[in-house]
């Protein structure tokens, strides 16, 4: 299955609404995760940019993409941010393949 990094931002209602009833909200991502076949393999609460931080696996893209447009859809959240990852080896992988897929860089941009 495929890695993706979730980041999550609350709206200020949604920190109102978690601050007068607090909650686990770990498993309010875990139990869609794993209807579209995939599994949280971490969850943190954090602050700043984002509130909730995840890595989640999912069995595809399609699926990674159904999971992020029901966060975003269901108006708690004002960010949703899915991103792929890709194992060291998937990442050598992918250099491999781009040395020889023949693209050729604009001159003026390469600096040629």
């Amino acid at each position: 299955m495929a890695s993706y990094l979730l980041q999550v931002g609350y709206t200020p209602e949604a920190w109102s609404a978690m601050i007068q009833n607090p909650q686990d909200r770990s498993e309010a991502i875990k139990t869609p995760v794993e209807k579209l076949g995939g599994r949280v393999e971490r969850f943190w609460l954090s602050f700043g940019d984002y509130d909730i931080i995840g890595v989640i696996e999912m069995p595809d893209s399609v699926s990674a993409a159904a999971f992020s447009m029901a966060i975003a859809a269901g108006g708690a959240c004002r960010a949703v941010r899915t991103t792929p990852l890709l194992s060291s080896s998937e990442g050598l992988e992918a250099m491999k393949k781009a040395a020889t897929c023949g693209y050729k860089p604009v001159a003026a941009a390469a600096g040629r």
